[in-house]
């Protein structure tokens, strides 16, 4: 295929997915419903992705030649999560459009590219600052003062790579901790947000420029890791709009050919502050696969493989809340109520905050 064709790829096409977890299982079962065959890329064995499609590589990431047979299979590529290395996509590229592009990842891969491109676009964050060790961080912390969140710019996700500093804190243990050890590790300190709640909106764009976004929803986390989304967020008007158009914004000025995940701070005073992009589906849009016409996941296979996209309207109002760790022992109890959906990824070992599966209850459509 021509990496550079805008031409709709017909049922039968072969979507490639980077990465093997439940975003990729997902996605497949989504591909499937319209009649594509899906062909996972990932490095472990038994992965969820791996259980619902026969077309499976199990190699790693720089392996140049299984990435090779890879791109030769395969119609176009999409990935599941932003960790990808970007040589990776770009390896890719030279024989296959990827979508989102190596740009786009290699932004939203990267906190401190991710924050000065939302400045860029004029968009509203938390104050930051670049941090290249402990001696620039008790400097910048003397001016942002505390509390304020040390971060790594890149590989951290539900609350790993992440400190959080008070007025006793001391900056080289701080760094030291972040760092786990990289020599190479970099920073960016963020100044405390005191927010009411967060949200998240996913936005969709094709290849033909088109957008369609879901609503805004509520996102409650423990321990930093997502437990509970309410669709739609509990917020104004007013609120719901401005961030329906900074996702919309965000993925036109990103070029993003796919799906766009914003999630934002709204402070006490109405403010909303972008915090971090995925550009992939989202664990806080995992309601839509029961209460919308169209789920996160048939989306972005619309958007990639160069489809009209589907409708976003929800049919129902939902509560998702992930099964962490064992809690997915109880499926027998989470399929006796009759108005909940149960979603469980096939992953064989139960961690403490492992994703295992989720549940979404589902209620009438609240109008007001």
């Amino acid at each position: 295929m021509n990496a550079q064709s805008p031409a709709a790829l017909a049922p039968g096409a072969t979507l490639g997915i980077l990465g093997g977890g439940q975003l990729g299982r997902m996605t497949a079962l989504a591909a499937a419903a319209l009649g594509y065959r899906s062909h996972v890329y990932c490095p472990e064995a038994d992965c969820p992705a791996s259980q619902v499609t026969p077309l499976f590589t199990r190699a790693a990431y720089d392996d140049e030649a299984a990435l090779s047979a890879f791109a030769q299979a395969v119609d176009v590529v999409t990935f599941e999560f932003e960790n990808i290395p970007l040589p990776t996509v770009e390896i890719l590229t030279r024989s296959v459009a990827v979508r989102p592009g190596a740009e786009v990842l290699a932004i939203c891969q990267d906190r401190l590219r991710e924050k000065d491109f939302c400045g860029d676009q004029g968009v509203a964050t938390a104050r930051y600052a670049a941090i290249d060790g402990p001696e620039a961080l008790a400097r910048h912390l003397r001016d942002f003062g505390t509390p304020a969140v040390l971060k790594t710019t890149r590989l951290g996700y539900d609350g790993k790579g992440q400190v959080r500093l008070e007025a006793d804190s001391d900056p080289a243990a701080a760094w030291a901790e972040m760092a786990g050890g990289n020599p190479e590790a970099r920073g960016i300190l963020e100044a405390f947000v005191d927010f009411k709640l967060e949200l998240s909106v996913i936005v969709a764009r094709g290849l033909d420029g088109e957008m369609a976004d879901y609503p805004p929803v509520e996102n409650q986390h423990e321990g930093h890791i997502l437990r509970t989304t309410i669709a739609p967020a509990r917020v104004t008007p007013q609120i719901a709009e401005k961030a329906e158009a900074t996702a919309r914004r965000l993925a036109e000025a990103i070029d993003l050919v796919g799906l766009l995940a914003v999630e934002m701070f709204v402070t006490e005073e109405g403010e909303v502050l972008v915090n971090e992009l995925a550009p992939r589906p989202h664990n806080s849009g995992h309601w839509t696969l029961d209460a919308c016409v169209t789920s996160q996941f048939e989306q972005v296979v619309r958007a990639v493989m160069g489809l009209p996209l589907g409708a976003t309207e929800r049919h129902s109002d939902a509560v998702m809340r992930n099964l962490l760790g064992e809690d997915a022992e109880a499926w027998r109890t989470q399929l006796g109520d009759r108005n909940q959906k149960l979603h469980l990824y096939g992953k064989t070992e139960a961690r403490p905050g492992r994703k295992m599966g989720h549940v979404t209850r589902l209620a009438p459509r609240n109008e007001g």
